[in-house]
């Protein structure tokens, strides 16, 4: 039986939890006796589009097996999806339930699947951490994903669902990189409104972000204002050994939540359908979990 290949494209290598995802789907590969490629997008949808592509039409001798990816964009590239399943090539997509999915999965010959985190429950999470933090309600400084990302979304939904309404919540935008946050915040800094605003804890949908908040507040001249910013409660998510966790240890971060990388577990259903001659289940959910557990966490002081 000849070695199977498969092509793994992910965002950016400026992501702890990328970083995770690169190292779970090599260790997998190691394991299972497959090739896997792995490939950064630098958070460029077209770049990946054009690389996936590329890959696609190459001569059937050198075609990836399978593609797995996490895409940059929000559509999930649906035209290299179908170009993949006419192709014959099987098509996994992390972090995403892409509304082709059902379609695709029916019609094509080759394992077609998404494995994703639950992100609406990691939103969930994280609302139940602001609470135990601020139990007497107060204001937090939000790190959000991209607007076009649906991951963004759900975990800002299911946040909502569960934050005390004494908790207000003021917004800010990033990429899901530390840089991306520490721009944002600075640009926050210097309008008037962030000075008139009273913030009791800096929230963010990753750590990477929680970091960048950290390292922007770092560069604030007042000692006073700086000692007070860097006295709040930081969350993030991802939680990750050497990363999230070693922070939430070291008192960087208050708390964050455990993703289980997907790349891995999408590596090892490809191997087996492929082997077995199965078809795996549409979508594949993770389970995810706070650091530290709820009842654990330390309630901010006034």
């Amino acid at each position: 039986m000849k070695k199977l290949k498969f092509l793994v494209s992910l965002h950016t290598m400026d992501n702890d939890f990328q970083i995770a995802q690169a190292s779970a789907a090599e260790e997998a590969a190691h394991k299972l006796g497959v090739d896997a490629e792995i490939t950064f997008a630098d958070n460029n949808a077209v770049d990946q589009s054009t690389r996936l592509l590329k890959a696609i039409q190459n001569r059937p001798e050198h075609r990836p097996d399978a593609i797995v990816m996490e895409p940059v964009s929000g559509t999930a590239l649906p035209q290299v999806a179908r170009a993949a399943s006419s192709a014959g090539i099987g098509w996994v997509v992390l972090n995403r339930e892409p509304d082709y999915m059902p379609e695709l999965h029916r019609a094509a010959t080759a394992p077609t699947f998404a494995v994703s985190s639950d992100h609406a429950e990691i939103g969930r999470i994280q609302g139940k951490q602001f609470a135990a933090l601020l139990p007497r309600g107060g204001s937090i400084l939000y790190l959000e994903g991209p607007s076009q990302s649906s991951s963004a979304q759900k975990r800002t939904a299911g946040m909502l669902e569960t934050k005390p309404s004494n908790i207000k919540v003021a917004t800010l935008k990033g990429r899901w990189t530390e840089e991306s946050a520490e721009q944002a915040v600075i640009s926050w800094l210097k309008l008037a409104t962030s000075q008139n605003t009273e913030i009791d804890l800096v929230g963010a949908q990753d750590d990477a972000m929680a970091m960048g908040a950290r390292k922007a507040f770092e560069k604030v001249t007042s000692e006073a204002e700086r000692t007070r910013w860097l006295s709040l409660p930081f969350t993030g998510c991802d939680g990750q050994l050497k990363t999230g966790q070693t922070w939430v240890r070291q008192g960087s971060l208050a708390a964050t939540i455990y993703l289980p990388p997907l790349a891995g577990t999408a590596i090892e259903i490809l191997a087996k359908a492929m082997r077995e001659g199965t078809r795996p289940p549409e979508r594949t959910v993770t389970v995810s979990f706070s650091i530290p557990a709820l009842n654990a966490l330390i309630p901010r002081k006034s």
